[in-house]
């Protein structure tokens, strides 16, 4: 298999909290976290690495010039049912919650969230 993305580097201004939030919903979507590291590891060799960095300036705005969102994926409808009822609990904010599961469009099966620091991620059902 070849992979297209090599490693994401996640900037966040609280470590404890985005490992809580970032942790559980990686590991919906199939992500194994490094044993001692603050990274978790894909079946496909692709890795997210999370710190805070003395660098950072300004708080996140997906608005701005920059990566808007990320798009994960679950393997099942199920999965994303579970994970949205489940994803309040764990820091996440459901986003277009009126639309779901079709926010995207009418063939598109995904669940929209929002975490604390307000980075979105869009989780897409496996195609």
């Amino acid at each position: 298999m070849t992979r297209a993305v090599h490693h994401l580097d996640l900037w966040v201004d609280d470590v404890e909290i985005a490992e809580g939030e970032w942790g559980w919903l990686l590991a919906w979507c199939g992500w194994q976290r490094e044993e001692g590291m603050r990274s978790w590891l894909h079946d496909d060799g692709t890795y997210l690495f999370m710190e805070h960095s003395p660098d950072q300036h300004g708080a996140h705005d997906r608005l701005l010039p920059g990566i808007n969102h990320l798009a994960l994926i679950v393997e099942s409808r199920d999965e994303l049912d579970r994970m949205r009822a489940e994803s309040t609990e764990h820091g996440w904010h459901e986003m277009y919650a009126d639309r779901y599961p079709h926010a995207g469009g009418d063939e598109h099966v995904a669940l929209y969230l929002e975490n604390s620091e307000g980075v979105e991620v869009e989780v897409v059902v496996g195609e």
